[in-house]
């Protein structure tokens, strides 16, 4: 596995890939890699011939009271995990190569960022798509996969794309969960033994509100506020969000409908940890 830390060489070694005829998929993570990545790592092997993982923890997409500074980090083990998996090219630029003294330009995305996460976390997709812009253009991919776990981000990635005219594919990966439904996550290292074990009941509150939608329930406030319910059994948490929207454009609806698709998105601390999860549900 070739590492890569500086741009310029990153870029001449995509653009001989490309000339060469070779297919790009990329990976773009902050590392403390799980087998959530590992599955998109797997998804850009099967699609490409050289699969390029980057490992950046993104300081734009943090607001000054969240995680930067304890974000979890492991670089050796991130290396074996990629290595063992076949990777190609590993690109790991430090900050003030991305972010170099007199940065100055963001992409602002508009009315997709502004809601759900956008509403907690209100810098966030800024960070977010001009990081993924700017790596864009440095991997310079075919193909670029995202998890479905966070599925408002894939959008507003997606959006980016077809607004700014990036001439590659944006691939939404499965989640990945743990034996007991918990979606895989870097953060889910904070969770104290008790929080991880009832912080289980996010994923049974989206297998209830399947079980209700099986069954023929079509209202979603009464789907919410039963799975409210069952949240409610974790002993120490803070529901910032249920919400059931349209799977294209993430407006909420209050009763779902034959013929489209919809997510149910959770976002709700466990003790310190905000975890996000959600369930697509197709009709």
């Amino acid at each position: 596995m070739r590492i890569i830390k500086k741009v310029k060489e990153m870029q001449e070694f995509a653009g001989e890939l490309r000339l060469s005829k070779k297919t790009i998929g990329f990976v773009p993570t902050m590392g403390y890699l799980h087998q959530g990545h590992m599955s998109l790592v797997q998804e850009s092997k099967a699609r490409s011939s050289c699969t390029v993982v980057s490992i950046f923890v993104n300081p734009t997409q943090f607001a000054p009271n969240e995680d930067l500074a304890k974000y979890p980090r492991d670089l050796k083990k991130d290396c074996l995990l990629l290595e063992n998996a076949g990777v190609d090219v590993l690109f790991f630029p430090d900050a003030q190569e991305i972010y170099p003294e007199g940065f100055d330009t963001y992409i602002y995305p508009d009315s997709l960022s502004r809601i759900h996460e956008g509403e907690f976390r209100p810098i966030h997709f800024r960070g977010v798509c001009t990081i993924v812009g700017m790596l864009f253009n440095i991997v310079k991919p075919h193909f670029a996969f995202f998890g479905q776990k966070d599925a408002q981000q894939a959008a507003v990635i997606k959006r980016m794309c077809t607004d700014l005219k990036f001439d590659l594919e944006v691939v939404v990966c499965p989640i990945i969960r743990e034996n007991d439904g918990l979606a895989m996550s870097s953060r889910n290292v904070y969770l104290a033994p008790k929080e991880r074990q009832q912080a289980v009941k996010l994923y049974e509150s989206l297998l209830h509100a399947q079980k209700l939608i099986s069954e023929g329930v079509r209202n979603t406030n009464r789907i919410v506020e039963e799975m409210i319910q069952i949240i409610k059994g974790i002993e120490n948490h803070k529901l910032d969000y249920i919400r059931i929207v349209n799977a294209v454009n993430f407006s909420e609806v209050e009763m779902l409908k034959t013929g489209a698709d919809y997510y149910i998105l959770i976002a709700c601390r466990v003790g310190v940890t905000r975890l996000i999860d959600n369930e697509l549900i197709r009709f």
